[in-house]
């Protein structure tokens, strides 16, 4: 099973669905929604009850068409556990420069969190793929905006406070991609197990991207 993560899938549509604490038979049943509405990458939370075992058996079920990754992961042990699991991808919510240094040496992805402009540029010279603004909640895509100003190079991933009403306002500040959890993971369509809601839900976010991720 390769663990290639794949760019051109990320920028199809460059949005991290975040998969947390949700139940493993529920994660099952979402995948091929979150495929077949035209999403691409997604990420399950460490701290996800069963977490290892989804990542895996996703991976397998998913040897290619999406990019599956690990989120959460806040020390060694975690990442040694969800690359054995599979997982194509590392997001932390934190800036820890092991966790960064060992998949840059591997050549995994990662996208470390960090909020200041010394943590995010930290983070990019480290060898980040992209950095995770987080949390951008409260200050929003005009603070994005205001990191790109001396910090044009540098990818950016926010996350937190990315819904459909800002979806396209944190592209046009300069994200790289979002990161995106309860908003596209609409608690209530699931708890109904409402897969053709979801997947119409899912296809809401496509359509709230710039242009140039849009499809014929």
């Amino acid at each position: 099973m390769t663990t290639n993560y794949s760019n051109e899938l990320f920028a199809q549509a460059p949005i991290v669905g975040i998969v947390r604490n949700l139940p493993p038979d529920v994660i099952t049943q979402l995948l091929p929604v979150y495929q077949e509405a035209g999403l691409t990458t997604i990420e399950i939370t460490m701290n996800t009850p069963g977490a290892v075992d989804c990542i895996r058996e996703a991976r397998q079920h998913y040897p290619t068409g999406l990019n599956i990754g690990a989120g959460t992961v806040c020390t060694l042990d975690d990442l040694e556990q969800a690359l054995d699991a599979g997982a194509q991808f590392i997001v932390t919510p934190i800036l820890d420069e092991l966790v960064i240094r060992t998949c840059v040496e591997r050549g995994v992805p990662i996208f470390p969190g960090a909020f200041t402009p010394t943590e995010i540029y930290r983070a990019w010279a480290l060898g980040a793929s992209m950095v995770k603004v987080f949390p951008t909640t409260s200050l929003g895509p005009a603070y994005i905006k205001d990191l790109k100003g001396p910090l044009p190079h540098v990818k950016l991933l926010p996350t937190g406070g990315v819904s459909l009403n800002t979806l396209q306002q944190f592209f046009d500040a300069g994200a790289t991609g979002v990161g995106v959890g309860s908003h596209l993971f609409d608690a209530s369509l699931i708890n109904n197990r409402n897969w053709s809601g979801l997947k119409l839900h899912f296809q809401e976010f496509l359509k709230r991207l710039p242009n140039q991720y849009q499809t014929a």
